[in-house]
């Protein structure tokens, strides 16, 4: 792996989010080559196409409301460069990424992970410069 950097949402990064304030059975789907789950209480989100489940708890530490359903990522990631094909274990179950995929977490300590594919990273986020 590469160094692993900070970087935050750009600016106009907005998604589309609607909580699922719903007493459900947890909701079973496939994406990124992999099983996920989600129950009630998460959060379902479109990111510009991309339409996904977050954690509940992991919606609420990192995403702040621009307006009604509308939500923007707040804080800062951490985020590494990966140098083979492989998978991350995040909190509804797995991703699967390519070399050169960003692996991104929302803790410092390299925990509440997932895989963004290098091209859309770039579009999504900025380096955090931490000098001066």
């Amino acid at each position: 792996m590469t160094t692993r950097r900070k970087y935050r949402k750009r600016q106009e990064q907005t998604v589309v989010a609607v909580k699922l304030d719903l007493e459900m059975e947890p909701l079973v789907y496939h994406k990124w080559g992999a099983r996920q789950t989600c129950e009630g209480g998460d959060w379902l989100v479109d990111n510009d196409g991309d339409v996904y489940t977050i954690d509940a708890d992991s919606f609420a530490k990192t995403y702040v409301e621009q307006s009604r359903g509308m939500y923007k990522k707040v804080g800062v990631v951490w985020a590494e460069q990966a140098d083979e094909q492989g998978a991350i274990p995040t909190k509804e179950g797995s991703t699967s990424y390519e070399a050169g995929d960003y692996l991104v977490f929302n803790e410092p300590d390299g925990t509440d992970g997932y895989a963004v594919a290098s091209a859309k990273f770039d579009k999504m986020y900025e380096p955090v410069n931490d000098e001066g």
